[in-house]
């Protein structure tokens, strides 16, 4: 989706520490949900959300220029009406690997942030969701990339 491929799935989560923006105060939300299952498959996980001091054990950062030290990718998981903003966070920060995920609806999918991003040479992943890529996700997540594959807007591999 939007011009994402198969390569630039793997090589944004090859990076090994990452932050997750948007991560709920609410503990049965989805985004947490996301971001425990990133850890328990190893990755050095942090949290950003302004209205959230720590997240699972792990302290919360407001914005992604307060974290030391910076982190490898960025998984946007807010409303699309704050990527932009977050992207350019990420180009502030020298963070080069940014998601925006898409579960339902728009997700945190914004054309005009995936443009900036691309314009600027980071690599980017947009409209997916990182579960059904995650060599342990549970089945169903799994299941939605094989229905993704059926219908034809799995992505590709790169030409």
């Amino acid at each position: 989706m939007y011009g994402t491929t198969r390569e630039e799935v793997r090589d944004f989560l090859a990076q090994k520490r990452l932050a997750l923006v948007g991560v709920s105060r609410n503990p049965k939300d989805f985004s947490r949900e996301m971001f425990r299952e990133l850890r328990r498959q190893g990755y050095d996980m942090v949290p950003v959300n302004p209205a959230v001091d720590e997240v699972d054990g792990e302290r919360s950062f407001a914005r992604l220029q307060d974290i030391k030290p910076p982190v490898d990718g960025v998984l946007v998981m807010t409303p699309a009406d704050q990527s932009l903003r977050i992207a350019q966070d990420c180009e502030e920060s020298g963070i080069t690997h940014v998601w925006f995920h898409r579960g339902t609806g728009r997700g945190a999918v914004d054309e005009e942030a995936v443009g900036f991003c691309r314009e600027r040479g980071m690599h980017v992943v947009a409209g997916l969701c990182p579960y059904m890529f995650l060599s342990q996700a549970p089945f169903f997540h799994r299941v939605h990339g094989f229905f993704m594959k059926v219908a034809g807007t799995y992505p590709p591999k790169a030409a």
